[in-house]
């Protein structure tokens, strides 16, 4: 499944440097950066025709370039950004189905939309069993009880900002970094009161700090998720980046700490107490994600099924927090159901995943998957990884993640699969990661603490301290390059 599809450039004949350069530019922006992910096994054999100049795969990318136009415009037109990708995608595979027919080839389209489906049945499944985790320990108020405790304590401005920081960039590691700045950014909102410019920096302080710290974990981000199990590079490797991760974070976030106001924040007499069981839950996620590692580097099974065990523990222990709160409900005289109602349902958090989100990956997917069998990705492989270079290209992917989703980015480089060394593909996954952070509108961190901290977190708020930002990441590639010891 790691086979390049882009031999069919090998002979062509390279153009000058200007050239490219314009050829790159159209392409970035014509076809949204990176429409590419279909992946082509390499013990099937499929057709590797080049339908690029074809009328149905040019009215392909243009209807895919609408749809995540609309995407992009999610938070000003209130549509759920699943919606338009998943009508593009179908309508893009009749498109491909169409255009193979019409060539003799009845069987390539469904060869290919069926890896493509097969790869995200295992990124649905995956996160299904980390969201429901997720929800489940927001449910016993595990998040609760650490906003509370940590708004309770006597802490200036300063310390606040630090410590929210610090716990966002090793929590989103495990949890999500959504979670993670959902749950930073309500300290930020209890103890700054009127203090506009504290919430700005300390928004930005957690959106740099959770998207830097799951660069280094599998299981920190969507991007990091994906080339783990594509298998380029090893669980253990990942933790390589924990250094550059940590100055991504660490140079913003000093620079921004003096231009902090002085202060003390609004005490809260607030006390959250844990849920019965909460701790366990937490110590069953650990569990989980030992048992998923397990799965995938000792016995090779997809990490997904460890996930899906775990998630299975999970339900089983979640029958018997609903029993013992059922008889304690029983137990009052006014609560006389018999059905549980208003006990614990693990059901009810499953129901709680993000669906928004998986059925956009779903439509991400198989989109820029139908744009790959038409063989736009061979073109942009070509041009960026062999025109660019492998180093540029890897950085220029971090940018593009500022404005583009990082999904469909890393999608597209994990498809293209470009002959790179494990420190290059370590760079690429850093780049997608943290490359986010430049905007506030680069990654679910930021578009999520803009509408929690509404007026205060603003999309020009973050941009003028996207310096300070693009200065945390250069100084973060510098170091990757230093420790690995690359040539650039």
């Amino acid at each position: 499944m790691r086979e390049t599809l882009s031999e069919s450039c090998v002979d062509h004949p390279f153009p000058d440097k200007g050239e490219i350069m314009i050829k790159i530019s159209v392409i970035l922006i014509f076809f949204l950066l990176f429409p590419g992910l279909a992946d082509a096994s390499s013990e099937v054999a499929v057709s590797t025709t080049d339908f690029t100049a074809t009328w149905m795969g040019i009215i392909s990318v243009i209807l895919f370039a609408f749809a995540y136009a609309l995407v992009i415009g999610e938070e000003f037109l209130h549509l759920r950004k699943s919606k338009p990708v998943m009508v593009a995608a179908g309508i893009i595979w009749v498109l491909v189905a169409l255009t193979f027919n019409h060539n003799g080839d009845t069987h390539s389209a469904e060869i290919l939309i069926q890896h493509n489906i097969l790869e995200y049945a295992e990124l649905l499944l995956f996160l299904l069993s980390a969201m429901t985790y997720v929800n489940t320990m927001e449910e016993r108020n595990i998040f609760a009880a650490l906003r509370a405790y940590l708004v309770s304590k006597r802490l200036s401005l300063k310390n606040i900002f630090w410590i929210t920081g610090l716990l966002a960039f090793f929590i989103s590691p495990v949890a999500d970094n959504l979670t993670t700045a959902l749950v930073m950014g309500a300290v930020i909102m209890a103890v700054a009161g009127k203090q506009a410019k504290f919430i700005t920096l300390g928004c930005i302080n957690i959106v740099i700090a959770a998207n830097a710290g799951g660069a280094f974990s599998p299981f920190g981000d969507i991007t990091t998720l994906m080339v783990w199990q594509k298998g380029v590079v090893q669980f253990g490797q990942f933790f390589h980046l924990f250094l550059p991760s940590l100055v991504n974070w660490f140079v913003p976030a000093l620079v921004m700490s003096f231009f902090l106001p002085a202060g003390m924040p609004e005490q809260s007499g607030e006390t959250v107490q844990v849920k019965p069981g909460g701790f366990i839950v937490i110590i069953l996620f650990l569990g989980t994600i030992i048992t998923a590692v397990l799965f995938h580097s000792f016995l090779h099974l997809p990490s997904m099924l460890g996930m899906m065990t775990g998630l299975g523990v999970l339900k089983l222990f979640g029958y018997w927090l609903k029993q013992s709160e059922k008889q304690k409900l029983q137990s009052f005289e006014n609560a006389t159901q018999v059905d549980g109602e208003g006990a614990f349902d693990i059901f009810h958090q499953l129901q709680r995943a993000e669906w928004d989100t998986l059925m956009f990956f779903y439509g991400v997917i198989l989109c820029v998957g139908g744009l790959s069998a038409f063989g736009y990705l061979t073109l942009t492989s070509h041009l960026l990884y062999t025109g660019l270079g492998t180093s540029w290209a890897n950085i220029l992917v971090g940018i593009m993640s500022a404005v583009i989703d990082n999904i469909p980015v890393m999608f597209a480089v994990l498809t293209m699969m470009p002959d790179m060394s494990v420190n290059q593909w370590l760079l690429v996954t850093f780049t997608a990661g943290v490359g986010g952070s430049l905007l506030s509108i680069g990654s679910a961190a930021g578009v999520a603490l803009m509408g929690q901290a509404k007026g205060n977190y603003t999309f020009f708020g973050h941009l003028k301290w996207s310096w300070v930002v693009m200065l945390g990441f250069i100084s973060s590639i510098a170091t990757h390059y230093l420790l690995s010891g690359m040539p650039f």
